[in-house]
């Protein structure tokens, strides 16, 4: 049985990247060069492009990342006395 073909690996240039997310082009090159976006030297003359997944890939870490924010901040807000009970009085 022939394999299933692979989907084509889709690229987009900096300029549609940096307006999908709504940033300038030079943080999107910042991303790809601290490895949270895959990007790729193409064409000629050569010009960076995008790995249309990543992109998805990074939003879903961003949100991930905002949802424990999230969580992080609403457990530092509980009080003692939410999480454990009233004080317990001893000779009272």
């Amino acid at each position: 049985m022939p394999d299933a073909p692979t989907p084509a690996v889709r690229f987009l240039a900096l300029a549609q990247v940096a307006e999908l997310l709504g940033v300038r082009i030079e943080e999107i090159l910042e991303l790809i060069m601290q490895g949270r976006l895959r990007g790729a030297r193409l064409g000629a003359p050569a010009a960076w492009r995008v790995e249309e997944a990543s992109i998805a890939e990074y939003l879903a870490e961003q949100a991930e990342d905002a949802r424990r924010r999230a969580l992080w901040r609403q457990a530092n807000a509980a009080s003692f006395p939410e999480l454990w009970g009233p004080p317990i009085r001893i000779g009272d």
